[in-house]
């Protein structure tokens, strides 16, 4: 029996990478948590396969912005991804291993890069995806 692979917004691979126990919800913390800390970072994380998604995906299922496959603020959401998915060379119906997405951002994106690509997050001025690109770069 296979796993299906994780599927996620390309906007997301930073956000997972940065993740540090704070969302939108404690609903969604603890989704993210389960996530990113029970797979992705798990010894054998780099391995999980994640497909790339243009719509809602894991992280999003718990949101309290969520609106059917969208988001309250879809413009805002939309505009993430097409920059994180340039970025990182990545689009909808894409698959690759988490380990394989991480290469893509130690590649192609150095911190300073998040201030253009992640422009109009909330969570960018707290530095944690920074922090995270910068580790991951080591």
């Amino acid at each position: 029996m296979s796993v299906p692979p994780l599927r996620l917004r390309p906007h997301h691979i930073l956000c997972s990478l940065g993740f540090e126990g704070h969302g939108y919800s404690d609903t969604f913390t603890a989704n993210m948590e389960a996530i990113v800390v029970g797979r992705l970072r798990a010894a054998l994380g780099d391995a999980t396969m994640v497909e790339i998604t243009a719509t809602a995906d894991a992280i999003c299922a718990p949101c309290p912005r969520k609106r059917g496959q969208g988001c309250e603020a879809q413009f805002e959401i939309d505009t993430l991804d097409t920059a994180h998915g340039a970025a990182l060379g990545v689009s909808a119906g894409e698959r690759l291993t988490w380990g394989e997405a991480q290469d893509r951002v130690r590649a192609r994106i150095k911190p300073d890069d998040l201030d253009v690509i992640c422009a109009g997050c909330r969570w960018l001025d707290l530095g944690l995806c920074k922090s995270a690109v910068a580790r991951l770069q080591g």
